[in-house]
């Protein structure tokens, strides 16, 4: 019998990443958010403290590189450098928590799937995840390796004068946004070994979907105190959509 939790009609990205955040605080499902919450608020808790105590002197900086005769943007380019760099922090602070995280997100979405299908949670020891570490790890390398020539270039892009400090912005928001999403629902995805290409293409047939969540996990991890808790909820919320939206047509078994 199908649990009740699973989703008749599948929802939106945003409606699936606050569907993540009533699926963390269900019983039994707590247990599993402590970790990854705990690295989540030693991380950002520190560092996008000494982020916000610098940004000033880095927009300055970054302004002072336009030729003198377009110092009249100034005021219309702080909003979008201010927004540049937390987008820019933000994931590289995700990246980081998530690669500390990755066993036990990995292990949340398995449970949180079990429960979502009306299935016995597996039980999975601690010998088992350490042995399984390499192949988590490696996984998140692979991630990395799809998202660094994409970053370097947008990043070479954000030096170039006038251009890097308009449209530079509005591409590094729907990039972080995609590798949200990519990051989140991935743990779903590797719990079934579902290799990385099929993953990204599954997501891409989604593609409004999945830049809607990623960018609405992007924006709250841009907010101080929220984007402590964001990282559980975006699994849950991930895992769902999983449930929902790609393993029927993905898990024939």
């Amino acid at each position: 019998m199908p649990s009740p939790l699973l989703h008749q009609r599948p929802l939106s990205g945003f409606g699936y990443f606050f569907k993540g955040m009533s699926l963390a605080m269900e019983p039994g499902t707590r247990r599993f958010v402590f970790i990854p919450l705990l690295i989540n608020m030693l991380l950002f808790g520190g560092a996008f403290g000494y982020v916000l105590y610098s940004m000033d002197n880095w927009i300055q900086d970054w302004i002072n590189l336009l030729p003198t005769w377009l110092n009249w943007l100034s005021y219309l380019l702080w909003p979008l450098l201010t927004l540049a760099i937390l987008i820019i922090f933000s994931y590289l602070f995700s990246t980081i928590a998530n690669w500390l995280a990755a066993p036990f997100n990995g292990l949340l979405a398995e449970y949180l799937e079990a429960k979502l299908m009306g299935h016995q949670p597996p039980e999975t020891s601690m010998s088992e995840l350490i042995t399984d570490i390499p192949r988590i790890f490696h996984r998140e390398w692979i991630k990395l390796k799809y998202y660094l020539p994409k970053a370097i270039g947008l990043l070479i892009l954000m030096w170039i004068p006038f251009i890097g400090q308009t449209v530079g912005p509005v591409l590094w928001f729907l990039f972080s946004a995609w590798m949200m999403t990519i990051q989140y629902a991935d743990y779903p995805f590797d719990n079934h070994k579902i290799p990385f290409p099929l993953m990204r293409d599954s997501l891409k047939q989604q593609r409004g979907k999945s830049l809607s969540f990623g960018g609405t996990v992007m924006v709250l991890t841009m907010i101080p105190i929220i984007n402590l808790f964001v990282m559980p909820i975006a699994v849950c919320g991930a895992t769902a959509m999983w449930v929902d939206d790609y393993r029927h047509d993905l898990i024939r078994a």
